[in-house]
Protein backbone atom coordinates (compact mmCIF):
# COMPACT_ATOMS: atom_id res chain seq x y z
CA UNK A 1 0.00 0.00 0.00
CA UNK A 2 2.58 2.53 0.86
CA UNK A 3 4.52 1.30 -2.58
CA UNK A 4 1.59 2.23 -4.24
CA UNK A 5 1.25 5.83 -2.54
CA UNK A 6 4.18 6.28 -3.55
CA UNK A 7 3.69 5.62 -6.95
CA UNK A 8 0.40 7.52 -6.90
CA UNK A 9 2.03 10.79 -5.28
CA UNK A 10 4.82 10.46 -7.32
CA UNK A 11 2.69 10.59 -10.62
CA UNK A 12 0.18 13.49 -9.25
CA UNK A 13 3.78 15.66 -8.71
CA UNK A 14 4.88 14.95 -12.04
CA UNK A 15 1.70 15.83 -13.45
CA UNK A 16 1.08 19.42 -11.27
CA UNK A 17 5.03 19.72 -12.37
CA UNK A 18 4.54 19.35 -16.05
CA UNK A 19 1.22 21.54 -15.51
CA UNK A 20 2.70 24.31 -13.87
CA UNK A 21 5.31 25.23 -16.93
CA UNK A 22 3.10 24.81 -19.60
CA UNK A 23 1.47 28.23 -20.41
CA UNK A 24 -0.21 30.20 -23.17
CA UNK A 25 1.73 32.12 -25.83
CA UNK A 26 0.11 35.00 -27.21
CA UNK A 27 1.05 36.64 -30.72
CA UNK A 28 -0.42 39.84 -32.21
CA UNK A 29 0.27 40.14 -35.90
CA UNK A 30 0.44 42.70 -38.63
CA UNK A 31 -2.48 40.98 -41.04
CA UNK A 32 -1.98 43.61 -43.80
CA UNK A 33 2.13 42.32 -45.22
CA UNK A 34 0.79 38.41 -45.13
CA UNK A 35 -1.56 35.87 -44.24
CA UNK A 36 -2.53 36.25 -41.34
CA UNK A 37 -5.65 35.65 -39.13
CA UNK A 38 -4.64 37.61 -36.09
CA UNK A 39 -4.20 36.72 -32.86
CA UNK A 40 -2.74 33.18 -32.36
CA UNK A 41 -2.12 31.22 -29.24
CA UNK A 42 0.39 28.20 -28.46
CA UNK A 43 0.62 26.10 -25.73
CA UNK A 44 3.89 26.31 -24.76
CA UNK A 45 6.36 24.20 -22.26
CA UNK A 46 8.63 26.37 -20.35
CA UNK A 47 10.46 22.94 -19.23
CA UNK A 48 10.93 21.81 -23.08
CA UNK A 49 10.57 24.99 -24.98
CA UNK A 50 8.14 23.18 -26.93
CA UNK A 51 5.06 24.44 -28.45
CA UNK A 52 1.95 24.06 -30.26
CA UNK A 53 -0.82 25.91 -31.53
CA UNK A 54 -3.74 26.11 -29.84
CA UNK A 55 -6.16 28.39 -31.20
CA UNK A 56 -6.54 31.61 -33.24
CA UNK A 57 -9.12 34.34 -34.25
CA UNK A 58 -10.69 34.90 -37.80
CA UNK A 59 -10.22 38.25 -39.61
CA UNK A 60 -9.02 40.40 -36.99
CA UNK A 61 -7.08 43.21 -38.57
CA UNK A 62 -3.36 43.96 -37.44
CA UNK A 63 -3.78 43.45 -33.73
CA UNK A 64 -0.69 44.39 -33.37
CA UNK A 65 -0.20 44.72 -29.04
CA UNK A 66 -2.34 43.06 -26.31
CA UNK A 67 -3.17 43.62 -23.02
CA UNK A 68 -4.70 40.39 -20.44
CA UNK A 69 -7.19 41.14 -17.83
CA UNK A 70 -5.73 40.16 -14.32
CA UNK A 71 -8.13 38.05 -13.87
CA UNK A 72 -7.01 36.29 -17.51
CA UNK A 73 -10.35 36.57 -18.66
CA UNK A 74 -10.01 38.90 -21.21
CA UNK A 75 -7.52 40.08 -24.19
CA UNK A 76 -7.52 43.73 -25.00
CA UNK A 77 -5.30 44.51 -28.50
CA UNK A 78 -5.15 47.74 -30.49
CA UNK A 79 -6.18 47.15 -34.27
CA UNK A 80 -3.39 49.09 -36.02
CA UNK A 81 -4.95 50.05 -39.50
CA UNK A 82 -3.93 54.01 -40.28
CA UNK A 83 -7.05 56.20 -39.52
CA UNK A 84 -9.60 53.30 -39.64
CA UNK A 85 -7.27 51.86 -36.13
CA UNK A 86 -9.83 50.39 -33.34
CA UNK A 87 -9.66 49.12 -30.09
CA UNK A 88 -10.96 45.53 -29.21
CA UNK A 89 -12.17 43.62 -26.00
CA UNK A 90 -12.25 39.51 -26.05
CA UNK A 91 -12.93 37.17 -24.21
CA UNK A 92 -10.81 34.58 -23.12
CA UNK A 93 -10.71 31.01 -22.75
CA UNK A 94 -6.88 30.00 -21.64
CA UNK A 95 -7.84 26.69 -21.29
CA UNK A 96 -8.92 25.98 -25.24
CA UNK A 97 -7.06 29.48 -26.37
CA UNK A 98 -10.02 30.56 -27.51
CA UNK A 99 -10.82 33.86 -28.02
CA UNK A 100 -15.06 35.33 -28.80
CA UNK A 101 -14.65 38.92 -29.49
CA UNK A 102 -16.89 41.30 -26.91
CA UNK A 103 -16.74 44.52 -28.61
CA UNK A 104 -14.48 47.00 -30.72
CA UNK A 105 -14.29 50.96 -30.56
CA UNK A 106 -12.50 53.60 -33.14
CA UNK A 107 -8.84 54.15 -31.03
CA UNK A 108 -9.80 57.82 -31.55
CA UNK A 109 -6.43 58.54 -32.99
CA UNK A 110 -4.55 56.65 -35.68
CA UNK A 111 -1.89 53.31 -35.37
CA UNK A 112 -2.39 52.46 -31.86
CA UNK A 113 0.83 50.66 -30.75
CA UNK A 114 0.26 49.91 -27.35
CA UNK A 115 -2.00 49.39 -24.52
CA UNK A 116 -2.62 48.49 -20.54
CA UNK A 117 -5.65 47.93 -18.48
CA UNK A 118 -6.72 47.65 -15.39
CA UNK A 119 -10.13 46.40 -13.27
CA UNK A 120 -11.71 49.70 -14.90
CA UNK A 121 -9.71 50.69 -17.68
CA UNK A 122 -7.82 50.20 -20.92
CA UNK A 123 -5.72 52.73 -22.16
CA UNK A 124 -4.50 53.17 -25.52
CA UNK A 125 -1.11 55.05 -27.13
CA UNK A 126 -1.72 56.23 -30.44
CA UNK A 127 1.35 56.46 -32.51
CA UNK A 128 0.89 58.41 -35.87
CA UNK A 129 -2.42 60.35 -33.89
CA UNK A 130 0.30 61.65 -31.62
CA UNK A 131 -2.49 61.05 -28.39
CA UNK A 132 -3.81 58.59 -25.89
CA UNK A 133 -7.22 57.13 -25.58
CA UNK A 134 -9.18 56.10 -22.34
CA UNK A 135 -11.87 53.36 -22.47
CA UNK A 136 -13.61 52.50 -18.77
CA UNK A 137 -14.74 48.57 -19.00
CA UNK A 138 -18.22 47.09 -18.84
CA UNK A 139 -19.05 44.63 -16.28
CA UNK A 140 -18.85 41.86 -19.01
CA UNK A 141 -15.27 42.77 -20.29
CA UNK A 142 -16.30 44.54 -22.78
CA UNK A 143 -14.82 48.22 -23.44
CA UNK A 144 -17.11 51.84 -23.75
CA UNK A 145 -16.59 54.49 -26.21
CA UNK A 146 -13.81 56.43 -25.81
CA UNK A 147 -13.93 58.64 -21.88
CA UNK A 148 -11.02 60.65 -22.90
CA UNK A 149 -8.91 61.59 -25.22
CA UNK A 150 -5.34 63.66 -24.52
CA UNK A 151 -3.55 65.07 -27.72
CA UNK A 152 0.11 65.94 -26.83
CA UNK A 153 1.76 68.39 -29.34
CA UNK A 154 5.22 68.91 -30.62
CA UNK A 155 8.11 67.95 -32.68
CA UNK A 156 11.61 67.15 -32.39
CA UNK A 157 14.89 67.48 -34.67
CA UNK A 158 14.58 64.65 -36.58
CA UNK A 159 12.84 65.74 -39.82
CA UNK A 160 11.73 62.41 -41.07
CA UNK A 161 10.95 60.90 -37.32
CA UNK A 162 9.70 63.50 -35.02
CA UNK A 163 7.60 66.00 -37.33
CA UNK A 164 4.94 65.83 -34.87
CA UNK A 165 4.13 64.28 -31.30
CA UNK A 166 4.34 59.81 -31.44
CA UNK A 167 3.23 58.56 -28.36
CA UNK A 168 4.82 54.93 -28.26
CA UNK A 169 4.00 54.09 -24.59
CA UNK A 170 1.96 53.97 -21.70
CA UNK A 171 2.59 51.92 -18.24
CA UNK A 172 1.02 51.94 -15.48
CA UNK A 173 3.57 52.80 -12.14
CA UNK A 174 3.88 49.76 -9.87
CA UNK A 175 1.37 51.39 -7.46
CA UNK A 176 -0.88 52.17 -9.80
CA UNK A 177 -0.96 56.11 -9.00
CA UNK A 178 0.66 57.12 -12.50
CA UNK A 179 0.74 56.39 -16.24
CA UNK A 180 3.97 56.96 -17.74
CA UNK A 181 4.23 57.53 -20.99
CA UNK A 182 6.61 58.10 -24.02
CA UNK A 183 6.66 60.73 -26.69
CA UNK A 184 9.18 59.28 -29.99
CA UNK A 185 8.17 63.16 -31.28
CA UNK A 186 8.64 64.97 -28.68
CA UNK A 187 12.12 63.50 -26.70
CA UNK A 188 9.81 63.62 -23.84
CA UNK A 189 8.24 61.42 -20.51
CA UNK A 190 4.80 62.51 -19.89
CA UNK A 191 3.86 61.44 -16.13
CA UNK A 192 0.28 61.31 -15.62
CA UNK A 193 -1.34 61.56 -12.03
CA UNK A 194 -4.02 58.02 -12.48
CA UNK A 195 -8.02 58.23 -11.19
CA UNK A 196 -9.44 54.84 -12.08
CA UNK A 197 -12.63 55.54 -10.78
CA UNK A 198 -13.03 58.87 -12.70
CA UNK A 199 -15.79 59.11 -15.56
CA UNK A 200 -13.91 61.09 -17.91
CA UNK A 201 -10.80 63.03 -16.02
CA UNK A 202 -9.10 59.44 -15.61
CA UNK A 203 -5.64 61.01 -16.70
CA UNK A 204 -4.25 64.52 -15.73
CA UNK A 205 -0.86 65.52 -16.12
CA UNK A 206 1.47 65.79 -13.33
CA UNK A 207 4.80 66.97 -15.59
CA UNK A 208 6.85 65.83 -18.33
CA UNK A 209 10.76 65.00 -18.58
CA UNK A 210 12.93 65.83 -21.20
CA UNK A 211 15.26 63.60 -22.60
CA UNK A 212 18.35 63.51 -25.24
CA UNK A 213 17.39 65.32 -28.11
CA UNK A 214 16.94 63.30 -31.45
CA UNK A 215 16.55 59.62 -29.80
CA UNK A 216 13.21 59.35 -29.73
CA UNK A 217 11.85 57.71 -26.48
CA UNK A 218 10.06 54.54 -27.11
CA UNK A 219 9.22 52.08 -24.48
CA UNK A 220 10.50 51.68 -20.69
CA UNK A 221 10.23 49.45 -18.00
CA UNK A 222 10.62 49.98 -13.74
CA UNK A 223 12.83 47.47 -11.96
CA UNK A 224 11.10 45.02 -10.16
CA UNK A 225 12.05 46.92 -7.01
CA UNK A 226 9.89 49.82 -8.49
CA UNK A 227 12.68 52.44 -7.54
CA UNK A 228 14.57 52.71 -11.10
CA UNK A 229 12.86 53.36 -14.72
CA UNK A 230 14.83 51.92 -17.71
CA UNK A 231 14.23 53.72 -20.70
CA UNK A 232 14.64 52.61 -24.71
CA UNK A 233 15.22 55.58 -27.19
CA UNK A 234 14.55 54.07 -30.45
CA UNK A 235 16.44 56.60 -33.06
CA UNK A 236 19.77 56.53 -31.74
CA UNK A 237 20.01 53.55 -29.32
CA UNK A 238 20.30 55.17 -26.07
CA UNK A 239 19.62 53.44 -22.77
CA UNK A 240 19.01 55.87 -19.72
CA UNK A 241 18.42 54.89 -16.59
CA UNK A 242 16.41 56.81 -14.32
CA UNK A 243 15.79 56.81 -9.92
CA UNK A 244 11.90 56.63 -9.41
CA UNK A 245 10.40 57.78 -6.32
CA UNK A 246 6.87 57.17 -5.57
CA UNK A 247 5.68 60.44 -5.91
CA UNK A 248 6.03 59.98 -9.31
CA UNK A 249 9.30 62.08 -9.97
CA UNK A 250 12.14 60.89 -12.56
CA UNK A 251 15.83 61.55 -12.01
CA UNK A 252 18.09 61.29 -14.26
CA UNK A 253 21.24 58.85 -13.38
CA UNK A 254 22.92 57.61 -16.63
CA UNK A 255 22.90 57.17 -20.27
CA UNK A 256 24.39 54.10 -22.36
CA UNK A 257 24.22 52.96 -25.92
CA UNK A 258 22.87 50.05 -26.57
CA UNK A 259 24.27 49.74 -30.47
CA UNK A 260 27.57 47.42 -30.72
CA UNK A 261 31.08 49.41 -31.10
CA UNK A 262 32.35 49.92 -34.28
CA UNK A 263 28.65 48.68 -35.91
CA UNK A 264 28.03 50.67 -39.57
CA UNK A 265 24.42 50.93 -40.75
CA UNK A 266 20.54 51.62 -39.21
CA UNK A 267 19.19 50.87 -36.07
CA UNK A 268 16.04 51.05 -34.69
CA UNK A 269 16.15 50.10 -30.98
CA UNK A 270 12.16 48.26 -30.33
CA UNK A 271 11.32 46.53 -27.04
CA UNK A 272 13.12 46.53 -22.90
CA UNK A 273 12.10 43.81 -20.80
CA UNK A 274 13.55 42.73 -17.42
CA UNK A 275 13.91 38.95 -16.12
CA UNK A 276 11.05 37.78 -13.68
CA UNK A 277 13.70 38.04 -10.96
CA UNK A 278 14.49 41.11 -11.48
CA UNK A 279 18.23 40.81 -12.07
CA UNK A 280 19.12 41.00 -16.16
CA UNK A 281 17.62 43.48 -18.75
CA UNK A 282 16.70 42.47 -22.06
CA UNK A 283 16.86 45.02 -25.27
CA UNK A 284 16.60 44.99 -28.84
CA UNK A 285 17.59 46.59 -31.98
CA UNK A 286 16.16 46.04 -35.39
CA UNK A 287 17.30 47.81 -38.71
CA UNK A 288 20.72 46.53 -39.81
CA UNK A 289 21.26 45.63 -35.43
CA UNK A 290 18.85 42.85 -35.33
CA UNK A 291 20.36 41.83 -31.87
CA UNK A 292 19.66 41.69 -28.31
CA UNK A 293 21.97 43.23 -25.48
CA UNK A 294 21.84 41.38 -21.91
CA UNK A 295 22.77 43.62 -18.99
CA UNK A 296 23.32 42.47 -15.44
CA UNK A 297 21.34 45.37 -13.13
CA UNK A 298 23.52 45.50 -9.87
CA UNK A 299 21.93 46.57 -6.74
CA UNK A 300 22.18 50.64 -7.14
CA UNK A 301 20.09 49.93 -10.36
CA UNK A 302 23.54 50.36 -12.39
CA UNK A 303 23.33 47.69 -15.26
CA UNK A 304 26.67 46.25 -17.02
CA UNK A 305 26.59 44.55 -20.25
CA UNK A 306 26.92 41.14 -20.28
CA UNK A 307 26.96 40.43 -23.72
CA UNK A 308 25.14 41.40 -27.52
CA UNK A 309 23.31 38.13 -29.46
CA UNK A 310 22.11 38.07 -33.08
CA UNK A 311 18.29 37.39 -32.83
CA UNK A 312 18.63 35.11 -35.94
CA UNK A 313 16.11 36.82 -37.76
CA UNK A 314 15.25 40.15 -39.33
CA UNK A 315 13.52 43.04 -37.20
CA UNK A 316 12.78 41.74 -33.46
CA UNK A 317 10.06 44.05 -32.53
CA UNK A 318 8.82 42.31 -29.55
CA UNK A 319 10.26 39.68 -27.08
CA UNK A 320 9.19 37.63 -24.31
CA UNK A 321 10.60 36.22 -21.39
CA UNK A 322 8.45 33.20 -20.07
CA UNK A 323 7.16 33.08 -16.21
CA UNK A 324 9.62 30.44 -15.18
CA UNK A 325 12.67 32.41 -16.91
CA UNK A 326 14.19 29.64 -18.92
CA UNK A 327 13.27 31.10 -22.40
CA UNK A 328 13.09 34.09 -23.83
CA UNK A 329 11.15 34.46 -27.41
CA UNK A 330 12.21 37.03 -30.01
CA UNK A 331 9.25 37.88 -32.85
CA UNK A 332 10.85 39.39 -35.94
CA UNK A 333 8.18 41.26 -38.17
CA UNK A 334 10.01 40.63 -41.60
CA UNK A 335 11.64 37.01 -41.10
CA UNK A 336 7.95 35.88 -40.16
CA UNK A 337 9.12 34.23 -37.23
CA UNK A 338 9.53 33.59 -33.84
CA UNK A 339 13.35 32.21 -32.26
CA UNK A 340 12.91 30.59 -29.19
CA UNK A 341 16.53 30.84 -27.10
CA UNK A 342 17.42 29.09 -24.40
CA UNK A 343 18.02 31.66 -20.96
CA UNK A 344 20.91 30.87 -18.47
CA UNK A 345 18.84 32.29 -15.08
CA UNK A 346 22.83 32.59 -13.29
CA UNK A 347 24.22 34.56 -16.09
CA UNK A 348 21.70 36.00 -17.73
CA UNK A 349 22.90 34.64 -21.05
CA UNK A 350 21.20 33.62 -24.60
CA UNK A 351 21.47 30.33 -26.74
CA UNK A 352 19.88 28.89 -29.55
CA UNK A 353 17.58 26.11 -29.15
CA UNK A 354 17.18 25.17 -33.01
CA UNK A 355 13.21 26.01 -32.08
CA UNK A 356 11.08 28.23 -33.92
CA UNK A 357 7.49 29.08 -34.74
CA UNK A 358 6.78 30.01 -37.81
CA UNK A 359 3.54 32.84 -38.74
CA UNK A 360 3.28 35.72 -40.49
CA UNK A 361 4.76 39.13 -39.06
CA UNK A 362 4.55 38.52 -35.18
CA UNK A 363 4.69 42.21 -33.52
CA UNK A 364 3.51 41.53 -29.86
CA UNK A 365 4.22 39.01 -27.35
CA UNK A 366 2.21 37.92 -24.57
CA UNK A 367 2.16 35.29 -22.09
CA UNK A 368 -0.89 34.44 -19.81
CA UNK A 369 -1.12 31.19 -17.22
Amino acid sequence: MKRLYMLLFSAFAFTTSQAQNKFNLLVGTYTNTCESKGIYVYEFNAASGDFKLKNSTENVVSPSYLSASANNKFIYAVNENGTQSSVSAFGYDSKTGKLKLLNSNPSLGADPCHLINDDKNVIVANYSGGSIAVFKKNADGSITEGQQLIQHEGKGPNAARQEKAHVHMVVFSPDKKFVLSNDLGQDKIFIYKYNASAKHEILTLKGTVDVKAGSGPRHLTFSKDGKFVYLLQELDGTLTTFAYDKTGNLKLLKETNIIPKDFKGANSSAAIKISPDGRFLYVSDRGDVNAISVYQILKDGSIKLVEQESTLGKGPRDFVIDPTGNYLLVGHQYTNDIIIFKRDKTTGKLSSTGKKIELCSPVGLLFTK
